[in-house]
């Protein structure tokens, strides 16, 4: 009979058997390191959403100040505009106030702002007054064009002469 164990080399199950226990061994440190890592990840995990949910509340606040800022400039806005347009007629009467008087014989009547024009009605002495009017206001530069729409001599004053003038001004834009 053949002897199980030959005198030749090592025995071939102490062979198997030790590559299983290094098998084994590599195994468990390879199950040892990702279970190490999985550990790891979901430890990583909790920190993340726990750092995501504090900065949505962060984010929160942020838009809500962001609100806030913008309500207040449409505010800031919304009251610039109006002093702006405000002093928008305070403007067109100083000029127009300074340049009657700068005029001689030349009273206003009416002035009315119909948006883009100014329409003037007045009354002068005589159509010099009226043409030196026109003439003062094209100088302020605060008109395009000025144009006189109508202009007569009033027969209801007596013992002088007087000429009761219209006047449309076209601003500037």
């Amino acid at each position: 009979m053949p002897a199980a164990v030959s005198s030749d080399g090592p025995n071939p199950l102490v062979i198997i058997a030790a590559v299983l226990a290094i098998a084994a061994l590599g195994n468990a440190f390879a199950w040892y390191t990702l279970h190490r890592q999985s550990l790891r990840i979901a430890t990583d995990m909790l920190k993340a959403e726990q750092e995501n949910r504090e900065l949505l509340q962060v984010k929160a606040r942020v838009e809500q100040k962001n609100r806030q800022v913008e309500i207040y400039q449409r505010r800031v806005d919304v009251i610039d505009k109006l002093r702006a347009q405000q002093a928008g007629p305070k403007a067109l009467l100083a000029m127009l106030g300074d340049t009657i008087n700068t005029t001689d014989a030349v009273w206003l009547n009416k002035v009315s702002d119909d948006g883009n024009a100014i329409n003037i009605e007045g009354t002068a002495l005589s159509v010099h007054a009226v043409a030196n009017l026109i003439t003062n206001l094209k100088k302020t530069g605060y008109f395009k064009n000025v144009e006189m729409k109508e202009s007569y001599q009033d027969d209801a004053v007596r013992n002088m002469q007087a000429f009761v003038f219209t006047l449309s001004c076209e601003k500037k834009s």
